[in-house]
């Protein structure tokens, strides 16, 4: 099945920058989509939800005078996260907005609701979930959802615990639809794997993290430069959801990162640090198992060359 325009169109690469909690903002979005590839932001990090009226306005309206100033350039379209849980409490004002703005993709996450979708098809805007099972796929989906995001293991943040292999060939077993894949995927190569392996797209979020753009602090940045794969730690102790984090910022707070203990789930939240008094993303920071190949902060642009002639060398090496 051919991709929607809206996932395809204005790409170098097709990749998604993942939304980042805290991190993404309208600078670091713009930047991605101007350098060819989907550029996202949780709707909850503009604070107050005034700011999210004030993010999409410029958001609309820089891509719109950019792609007027070069038409010849690839500029890819926006998306914005929304998660939809009973504990967010700004669900159907951010709704409205989006549907307000024809946010072109909407990306929802803990909860697939039919009436969610429904608003966002209501202008013709596209829904993308976030799964990290089949179980959920297939809901998602019943639900009106148009595609999906695999959340494999790996991935920075909330994470699932199936490899990416089994996750995507069951999906594909009887969904034909988009199909992005997310874990650990940091380089050009891997956005080629990911499609070999049946998906449409990659998920590519912590690279993202150590770029100019982000609203992310030097030391985070830094950090994500320097780590690799076994300095991510996998836990629920804060958030009340399993995920990814940096082992170096458990430790910075105080923690033995190899005995945490068990968070309840039932206790969801997002950022109080839920049973430890450090904050998720703020001081405990989000990451995913493929920063091996992040080896420095720079530019939005410089991480999506390199993705595009790494995605173009890995293509021609098999075609060889």
């Amino acid at each position: 099945m051919a991709l929607p325009d809206v996932l395809s169109e204005g790409l170098r690469v097709p990749v998604v920058g993942a939304p980042l909690f805290i991190i993404s903002n309208p600078e670091l979005t713009l930047a991605q989509c101007k350098a060819g590839v989907i550029g996202s932001f949780p709707a909850l990090n503009a604070r107050p939800v005034e700011q999210l009226d004030e993010w999409l306005a410029q958001i609309t309206e820089e891509l719109a005078s950019y792609k007027k100033a070069n038409p010849t350039e690839k500029v890819a379209a926006f998306a914005v996260n929304q998660i939809v849980h009973k504990s967010n409490a700004r669900l159907q004002q951010d709704l409205e907005l989006c549907v307000r703005y024809k946010v072109p993709i909407v990306i929802t996450s803990l909860g697939a609701v039919p009436e969610v979708n429904d608003a966002i098809h209501s202008y013709g805007g596209i829904v993308l979930h976030d799964i990290i099972n089949n179980r959920h796929a297939n809901s998602a989906i019943r639900k009106g959802a148009d595609g999906l995001i695999a959340v494999a293991a790996g991935a920075g943040g909330h994470a699932g615990t199936l490899s990416p292999f089994a996750l995507i060939q069951e999906i594909r077993q009887w969904f034909d639809g988009p199909l992005l894949l997310s874990g650990a995927i940091a380089n050009g190569g891997a956005v080629l794997a990911a499609q070999a392996m049946g998906a449409d797209m990659a998920y590519v979020g912590s690279p993202f993290i150590a770029t100019h753009e982000a609203r992310a602090t030097d030391a985070y940045k830094q950090a994500i430069a320097e780590a690799h794969a076994d300095d991510i730690i996998y836990t629920n102790l804060f958030t009340g959801i399993h995920g990814n984090y940096l082992k170096g910022s458990i430790v910075n707070a105080g923690l033995d990162p190899e005995n945490l203990p068990e968070s309840d789930p039932s206790k969801m939240d997002f950022g109080s640090g839920g049973a430890s008094s450090a904050k998720a993303w703020k001081d405990i920071w989000g990451c995913g198992q493929g920063i091996g190949a992040v080896t420095e902060v720079g530019s939005t642009q410089a991480l999506v060359d390199r993705l595009v002639h790494e995605y173009e060398a890995a293509k021609s090496k098999l075609a060889a």
